[in-house]
């Protein structure tokens, strides 16, 4: 019984522990503005997030984010920014399903067998 109860206290304990993040400190930070147009910044908190980005202002950026989830997931969230949009990268980020043998096999046979286009008389 004792053990038990032990358990769930130390359990409960954690829960709160973690939940409560309202006492975190900045434990690292950095900002950096340039003329030209370029920017770095990095920060830290107490409660392990960790968070950097750099990049020209209006044209690119990339940077990073580390943190844990609620459910004690580590969480590491790459990205970059640019003409061709942003671009997330991390292993908890979602992935489409492959895509089916025959769509692949149909794809192949188009690009083999490219259309002829018909010119209609004016």
């Amino acid at each position: 019984m004792f053990k038990s109860a032990l358990i769930i206290s130390m359990f409960l304990v954690a829960v709160i522990r973690a939940a409560d993040e309202s006492q975190a400190e900045i434990t690292k930070y950095r900002n950096e503005i340039k003329e030209d147009g370029s920017y770095s910044w990095e920060y830290g908190t107490s409660n392990g997030i960790d968070a950097q980005e750099s990049g020209v202002g209006g044209v690119n950026a990339a940077g990073s984010v580390k943190y844990t989830a609620p459910d004690g997931t580590p969480i590491e969230l790459e990205y970059t920014a640019d003409e061709n949009g942003y671009q997330p990268r991390g292993a908890h980020l979602p992935t489409p399903p492959p895509i089916p043998d025959y769509i692949l096999k149909a794809l192949a046979y188009i690009e083999a067998h490219p259309f002829t286009r018909i010119q209609l008389k004016k």
